[in-house]
C-alpha cells in the first residue's frame, strides 16, 4: 500500500497500516525542508512543552521521552527512518510509479490541498486501473463528481484488459474528510449529555454517556465503552492514572456488572433514518434573516404596549358610547392618527378618550421611525460579523474557524447549540460560515488579554481549542482555567504523551472541571486505513484518546459470523454485532445467515481480525 501526504494525518496513517493490519506500506513525503506541516506539530511541541513546564512544572515529571541528544524522542506516528519511505517535493507520475503504484493494492492520497489530490489521483488511475483509492478532500460535492469519475475510469479501462468487459473488477475511489470524520466526536465532547450520532447504511446509531447503574447494567442496548474509573463522573483521563482503571472497549457482560457506577457508552438507540425524530433536534439553516432579528426587543415590547393601549381605547369608546365594537375600535383608529373632526359636541368621556388616542398617536411616530432605522441597520450589517450579544450565557466558545473549526461550527448549530467562535485570521475559511450561520466572532489573538472576555468566556458552557498550534489550544485553556476553574474544556493535541502529561496535570488541579483531549489525525487514520483495506468505516466515536469503530461486513463466509446469533457474534475488548443492515430492531437470537451484511462496532485492532 502507498500513502502520500505532507501532514501528520499521512503519517498516522503509515503507522495504523503497519502496526494494527500489519500492511507493507511506501510512505511518500515531501523532504524536510519542503514539509510544511511537520508530522508531529514540530513548529509548536517545543514552544508547548516550554509554555507547560513554566505553568505546573512541579506537577509533570516529563512531557515526552528525550533522546540521547536531549531532544524529545519521536512519537508514535512520527516517520520512521526505514526503507518505506520516499522522499519527493511533488507527486509527479515518475515519483508514483517509484512508489509502486502500479503494483500497489491501494493508495491513499492525503496532502492537505485538494487540487493536489485530485491531480494525482487522474495520473494513478491510468497507471493501475484497479488500484484501490482513498482521497482526502474538504469540498463534499467535488468529491460525489470525482468519486464517480475515477470509478467509471476504473470501470472503463477494465473493458480494455484481457478479461474482456465482463471481467470483475476490485478497484473503488472513496473519498473521505478528516473534518467530517472528527466534528461530530469533537461538538459531542464539548456538550455534556450530547449523543453521538453515526450513520450507516439504512441505519442510525446512538450512543450517550452516562453513569452505568447500580447492578451494572446500563440502560441502552449493550455498553460499548467503560471510561476511566475512580474518578468523578466527567474527569475522564487518557490512558488512567495512578489509582484508577484504565478505559475498556467493547467489555463483556462480567465486566459491565463489576463496574457498577462508572461512566460509560452505551448504545442506547438503533433506528432507520425514517426514526431520527428521537435523535438529537436537527436545526435547518437557510441563510434567511428572522423576522424577530430586524428589531430590538425593546422596540417590540414598545410596539406590543402601543397596541395593548389602542384595544384598551376601543373597548372604553364601546363602553362609554355604547356603539358597535367594531365601530368603536375603527373611531379609535380614526382618533389615533388625527384624521377626524373634534369631538366639540359629543359627551365628555368622548371628548377624552379622543385626547388619549391624540397622544397615543403621538407616540406611535417615533415608535414607527425607531423601527424603520433599526430594520434598515440590521440589512446594512447582515454582511458583517455579529458580535457576542449582552447577557449571553450557556454557550459553547469555539477557537479556531480552520477546515476542523468550520465544520465543528456547522455540527453544532446543528444541534442548536449556541456558538461564539474566535479566530484570529481575518481571511480564514470559516467566517464566511459564521455570516450565514449568524453566529457571533471575536477576531483577535486569543492569547491576548482580553479576546477570551469578550467571547463571554466567563458565562461560556465549554471552550472548544482546535486551531493546529497545540501551543494556542494549550495557553488558551489554562487561561480559561484561571477565569472560569469549572470550565469544561475539549483541546485538540497531536502529541498522545504530551496529551497525557496535559490530562494528569489539569485534573490534579482542577478536580472538579472536565478536560479532554482529541486528535483529529488519531479521528480521521481508523477511517482511511478501513476505506484502503475495502471495508468502508462508517464511523467512529471518540473514548478519552482511543477510537471505537463502525464498519459493515458481509457475514457470507464468515467463520465468525455465519451461523451464529447476533448475541454470540461478540469478542470482547474486540468486535461486537450490534444490527443488521437495513433492518430495525434485530434480535439477539437472530442467526447471521448468508447473504447478511451487519454493523460491527470494534477496536482497531479487532476490525484487523475481522479480515
Amino acid at each position: 500500500m502507498v500513502v502520500c501526504g505532507d501532514d501528520g494525518l499521512a503519517h498516522r496513517l503509515a503507522a495504523e497500516l503497519r502496526g494494527v493490519y500489519g500492511e507493507q506500506v511506501t510512505l511518500v513525503v515531501p523532504p524536510n525542508e519542503r514539509t510544511a506541516r511537520p508530522p508531529v506539530v514540530g513548529r509548536a511541541r517545543a514552544a508547548s512543552a516550554a509554555l507547560f513546564d513554566r505553568v505546573v512544572s512541579a506537577a509533570v515529571g516529563t512531557v515526552g521521552r528525550a533522546g540521547g541528544n536531549g531532544q524529545p524522542a519521536p512519537p508514535a506516528g512520527q516517520r520512521p527512518e526505514s526503507e518505506g519511505v520516499l522522499e519527493a517535493a511533488e507527486l509527479t507520475e515518475a515519483v508514483l510509479a517509484e512508489a509502486g503504484v502500479a503494483r500497489a493494492a491501494a493508495l491513499a492520497l492525503v496532502y492537505d490541498d485538494d487540487e493536489t489530490n485530485i491531480r494525482a489521483a487522474l495520473t494513478a488511475r491510468r497507471l493501475n486501473p484497479r488500484l484501490r483509492l482513498v482521497l482526502r478532500l474538504y469540498n463534499r460535492r467535488l468529491g460525489q463528481h470525482i468519486e464517480e469519475l475515477l470509478d467509471q475510469a476504473a470501470a472503463l479501462a477494465a473493458g480494455d484488459d484481457d478479461g474482456g468487459p465482463g471481467a470483475a473488477i476490485e478497484a473503488s475511489t472513496t473519498v473521505l474528510s478528516d473534518a467530517d470524520t472528527a466534528a461530530p466526536a469533537l461538538a459531542a465532547t464539548a456538550v455534556a449529555g450530547t449523543s453521538r450520532v453515526v450513520q450507516t447504511e439504512g441505519l442510525l446509531l446512538r450512543a450517550v454517556e452516562r453513569p452505568l447503574s447500580g447492578d451494572g447494567s446500563g440502560t441502552g442496548l449493550c455498553t460499548l465503552a467503560l471510561l476511566s474509573g475512580g474518578g468523578p463522573a466527567g474527569t475522564d483521563g487518557p490512558h488512567g492514572v495512578a489509582g484508577e482503571q484504565p478505559p475498556r472497549l467493547l467489555p463483556d457482560d462480567e465486566e459491565v456488572r463489576r463496574a457498577a457506577g462508572r461512566q460509560a457508552v452505551v448504545l442506547e438507540h438503533v433506528s432507520t433514518p425514517a426514526g431520527t425524530e428521537s435523535a438529537a433536534p436537527a436545526r435547518r439553516t437557510t441563510g434567511v434573516m428572522p423576522l424577530a432579528s430586524l428589531f430590538s426587543r425593546r422596540l417590540r415590547w414598545s410596539v406590543a404596549g402601543l397596541v395593548g393601549c389602542v384595544v384598551g381605547l376601543a373597548v372604553a369608546m364601546w363602553l362609554v358610547t355604547g356603539i358597535h365594537p367594531l365601530r368603536a375600535f375603527y373611531i379609535t383608529l380614526l382618533d389615533l392618527f388625527a384624521i377626524d373632526d373634534p369631538a366639540l359636541k359629543e359627551p365628555l368621556g368622548r371628548q377624552i378618550l379622543q385626547l388619549l388616542s391624540a397622544l397615543v398617536g403621538l407616540l406611535l411616530l417615533p415608535v414607527l421611525l425607531a423601527a424603520a432605522l433599526e430594520a434598515l441597520g440590521t440589512f446594512r450589517t447582515a454582511s458583517a460579523l455579529r458580535r457576542p450579544p449582552r447577557g449571553l450565557s450557556g454557550h459553547v466558545v469555539l477557537l479556531g474557524l480552520g477546515k476542523i473549526g468550520t465544520r465543528v461550527l456547522t455540527r453544532l448549530r446543528e444541534l442548536n447549540i449556541p456558538v461564539v467562535c474566535v479566530e484570529s485570521d481575518p481571511e480564514a475559511r470559516g467566517l464566511a460560515t459564521a455570516r450565514r450561520l449568524r453566529v457571533p466572532v471575536v477576531l483577535g489573538d486569543v492569547t491576548q488579554e482580553g479576546v477570551l472576555e469578550a467571547a463571554q468566556i466567563h458565562r461560556a458552557q465549554a471552550l472548544l481549542a482546535v486551531t493546529s498550534s497545540d501551543t494556542t489550544n494549550l495557553e488558551a485553556v489554562l487561561y480559561a482555567r484561571t477565569v472560569r476553574p469549572d470550565l469544561r474544556a475539549v483541546l485538540r493535541l497531536y502529541d498522545d504523551d504530551f496529551a497525557t502529561a496535559v490530562y494528569r496535570t489539569l485534573r490534579t488541579a482542577y478536580p472538579r472541571a472536565l478536560t479532554r483531549s482529541r486528535s483529529v489525525t488519531h479521528l480521521a487514520a481508523p477511517a482511511f486505513a478501513g476505506a484502503m483495506l475495502g471495508r468502508q468505516v462508517l464511523g467512529a466515536i471518540a473514548v478519552e484518546r482511543r477510537v471505537l469503530l463502525f464498519a459493515a461486513v458481509d457475514v457470507d463466509g464468515h467463520p465468525r459470523l455465519e451461523g451464529r446469533t447476533v448475541a454470540e457474534a461478540f469478542q470482547a475488548g474486540a468486535w461486537r454485532v450490534l444490527a443488521l443492515l437495513g433492518r430495525n430492531g434485530t434480535p439477539a437470537d437472530h442467526v447471521l445467515a448468508k447473504g447478511d451484511r451487519v454493523v460491527v462496532a470494534a477496536t482497531r485492532r479487532g476490525l484487523a481480525e475481522l479480515r
